[in-house]
This record gives C-alpha cells, structure tokens and sequence, in this order.
C-alpha cells in the first residue's frame, strides 16, 4: 500500500523489550508528524497509552465506559486508580 491514511496497532506493545516499545511508539510519532497518518492503538499499557494519544477511550467488557482527551482521562480519579496505579 502506497501512503496509507490509517495504521491500526492492537497491542503493540505486548512481549517487547521496554527499548523496543519506545522505537515503535517513536515510530508511531514520526508517521502522525511526518506524513499525517491517523494512528488507531488498543494498548493495555495505560499510561504508555495516554502519554502518547491525544484522545483515548477506555473499554470495559467490550464497551465504552470513558472517552475523552487523554489529558482528562490522566487526571480522572477513577481512571489513576484503576489503570494508571497512583
């Protein structure tokens, strides 16, 4: 495929060296700045999550519980309890 608008990532973060992680989710970066391309991620890793979206939703037996700017998702107390761990 020649210039993609979308990449979808589920879990990209799953099994991988913690330098690794870091390369993909730089990679994933550089394609949102570089080319403009739309980035889907399902990351159980919360905070590597919300540290790198500018939106998030949070799933909870396949349904929609939370959505927001990923910004007011860290700051939900709910949120920090139950998937951030502070």
């Amino acid at each position: 495929m020649s210039r993609p608008r979308l990449l979808l990532l589920d879990e990209p973060s799953l099994g991988l060296a913690p330098l690794l992680v870091r390369e993909v989710f730089a990679a994933m970066v550089k394609m949102q700045g570089d080319d403009g391309m739309g980035v889907l991620v399902v990351e159980q890793n919360a905070n590597l999550a919300l540290a790198h979206a500018s939106r998030a939703y949070v799933l909870e037996v396949g349904r929609v519980v939370l959505e927001g700017a990923s910004d007011e998702l860290r700051k939900n107390e709910s949120v920090r309890r139950s998937y951030l761990g502070y």
